[in-house]
């Protein structure tokens, strides 16, 4: 935004659908001359998208991606269901080398869409790994935690963990560290965070699929003056 001489605004909605959608609504008000959105509710976020195409400010969306039928203008992510097979390939692979197979859990966030397609790609390629539960880490770190350590202590003899993004990937190292199961528990996720490279190097979080948010961010950016101005001023790929 500061290349492009653009003011910029940011609203947290802190994982709070009607919160998100009420700043919209304000942005509109304000007469904005565009909107960028990581939509927490794909489907629910709609009516004000739609209202502000009427009132002429071009919406790009960010990750979660919107109905293909909405009025938004560009979408900037990933193939998050081709990374999520992406990463059950590697643990296929990994499986073949346990003795006695994987018995993994996965740490989700069963509010968030984009959050559920990595998942269901995930477990939809897997081949020969059993999953023996999910349970809803709700976006939040703590929530995370504590689903993870219920998930161990459900199954004392589940051996791996699948988390669907940061919040989730934390909640699960922090799981595995205070149950003392870092022998035993192997981690895969989403997200690349000093814990998970404390994960990696100690040897019990075994691989992560990492985004580059920041060149989303700015590719969203772009796409953003590109619609409003008719001005190409970046060339970068996601």
């Amino acid at each position: 935004a500061d290349e492009a001489g653009a003011e910029l605004v940011i609203f947290n909605a802190n994982n709070d659908a009607a919160a998100q959608n009420s700043a919209i609504e304000t942005y509109v008000t304000e007469g904005v001359d565009g909107i960028i959105v990581v939509a927490i509710d794909v489907n629910g976020i709609m009516p004000a998208v739609e209202q502000a195409e009427e009132a002429g400010i071009p919406v790009v969306a960010v990750d979660a991606i919107l109905p293909d039928e909405g009025p938004q203008k560009a979408q900037v992510g990933v193939d998050n269901a081709q990374a999520g097979a992406d990463m059950a390939e590697y643990v296929n692979e990994f499986a073949e080398e346990v003795e006695g197979g994987l018995k993994l859990g996965v740490v989700g966030a069963l509010n968030s869409y984009i959050q559920n397609v990595r998942k269901d790609g995930f477990v939809d390629a897997l081949d020969g790994v059993e999953v023996v539960a999910t349970v809803d880490g709700q976006n939040v770190q703590d929530i995370a935690l504590s689903a993870a350590e219920n998930l161990m202590t459900a199954n004392p003899d589940m051996n791996a963990i699948y988390a669907t993004g940061e919040p989730a990937l934390l909640g699960a190292i922090a799981a595995v560290e205070s149950q003392g199961r870092q022998e035993d528990v192997t981690v895969f996720g989403w997200d690349l965070t000093a814990q998970a490279i404390d994960g990696i190097e100690a040897g019990y979080v075994e691989a992560v699929v990492q985004q580059d948010p920041a060149g989303m961010g700015a590719s969203a950016v772009d796409a953003l003056i590109t619609v409003t101005t008719g001005n190409i001023i970046g060339n970068r790929q996601i």
